[in-house]
């Protein structure tokens, strides 16, 4: 057996060759499109260029950013200047760059340019055309691949904010020639099925890897749909034909269950409270009804005969008690009056005078003589005195002289 040698050997000698040789060992100019380009938290920016098929990795590491002018993304055409070297602990080359600028449009980004422009032309990304999403959603319709991330984050998402939720996922190829016809016939297929809302997309990748969701026939397929349709493609920094057309455009496929799904445990928080709200509306109308009814039966009580009976017995029982004093009243002054007649008769009576020693002298036929004037002589009298009476015959009249 010949010398055996180490990864990490090989690895080193290989970058010792790209070291020495005259292209690779100083700065080189590549020109090509954006691809896959990644910006990293660190301030690196990790890129592919492609063309006519071939593609290298890039990356410009953070403290050459300075030298870039404009926001990189897929698609574009450009120049990277750098260094080619080996990356020893992976065992690939990659370029280094020191600068990168603008070299027109790549061809995949003007399609998407030119294609975005006519299909706006044409309203299919009008305001009008895009629905609401219904408030409660009972059937999830998914159309995407099968296995990877996408398809787990929208159930993970989905089943955490409501477990009732019923999922129908397509199983749809979305990358490669055969993905337009496979979103397309997904999309028609939980349309029939009845879903309640569609979610269309999958995972990131670079402007390749996204590129069925750029196709006209595929926009179509989602503007035609009666079925409201959340567009979720790549990451929040990928956009696509398909997020344009679509009724919500979702930066992620967890973003767009979230906008599908409501959140049950916020409904139920929801329910509660309209059921307490509900509850003390029923309890103060049910007061308010009680108080009216109890003054409706008050009324009701008041107005009832009995209740009259009872009040005009009160009313006359108590106007009887006031004649009965009234009465007690009169009779007390009648009774007082009449003490005074008495005591003015009896200091008239001629039955008091009698019994002071005077007479009551009347003529036969009973009228009372007052004076000399009133007798003749023969005449008979009679004489009353306290004790009897006695008859007399007028024999002699004379007048008492009257004093000058």
């Amino acid at each position: 057996m010949g010398n055996v040698y180490s990864v990490a050997q090989i690895n080193n000698y290989i970058k010792n060759m790209f070291a020495q040789d005259y292209l690779l060992s100083r700065d080189v100019s590549v020109r090509g499109e954006v691809s896959n380009c990644k910006y990293h938290s660190t301030g690196h920016i990790y890129f592919t260029l492609k063309e006519n098929g071939s593609a290298i990795s890039c990356v410009m590491f953070s403290s050459q950013r300075k030298n870039l002018n404009f926001q990189m993304t897929d698609g574009q055409q450009v120049v990277v200047k750098g260094r080619i070297e080996v990356f020893v602990r992976d065992g690939k080359y990659q370029i280094y760059a020191s600068s990168v600028e603008k070299d027109g449009e790549g061809d995949l980004f003007l399609a998407f340019e030119q294609l975005k422009k006519r299909l706006e032309a044409e309203g299919m990304f009008d305001r009008e055309y895009k629905r609401e999403l219904p408030a409660h959603v009972k059937t999830l319709g998914v159309v995407t691949a099968p296995t990877g991330a996408a398809v787990r984050d929208i159930i993970s998402v989905a089943k955490r904010r409501n477990p009732y939720i019923q999922i129908v996922l397509f199983p749809a190829i979305v990358q490669g020639e055969y993905a337009v016809p496979s979103i397309i016939q997904g999309i028609e297929a939980l349309e029939n099925y009845g879903v309640d809302v569609m979610i269309v997309g999958r995972g990131g990748g670079s402007i390749e890897d996204l590129w069925a969701f750029n196709e006209e026939a595929v926009a179509h397929a989602i503007f035609q749909c009666s079925v409201p349709v959340i567009s979720a493609v790549g990451h929040e920094t990928d956009f696509t034909i398909a997020d344009f057309v679509a009724d919500k455009r979702a930066a992620t496929p967890s973003a767009a269950a979230e906008l599908a799904v409501e959140d049950f445990a916020q409904t139920e928080g929801a329910l509660e409270g309209y059921r307490m709200l509900l509850n003390k509306a029923m309890e103060q109308h049910l007061l308010r009804v009680k108080m009216r009814s109890t003054l409706m039966k008050q009324r009701l009580q008041g107005a009832s005969p009995q209740a009259k009976v009872r009040e005009y017995k009160m009313r006359s029982a108590h106007m009887a008690e006031k004649l009965d004093g009234q009465m007690a009243q009169i009779i007390q002054l009648k009774r007082n009056n009449l003490r005074i007649l008495v005591e003015r008769m009896h200091a008239v009576s001629p039955i008091k005078r009698l019994n002071g020693g005077m007479a009551y002298v009347s003529d036969d036929a009973g009228k009372r003589i007052s004076g000399i004037n009133d007798m003749q002589i023969g005449k008979d009298i009679n004489i009353r005195m306290k004790d009897g009476e006695a008859k007399a015959v007028i024999r002699e009249v004379s007048f008492l002289k009257q004093e000058e």
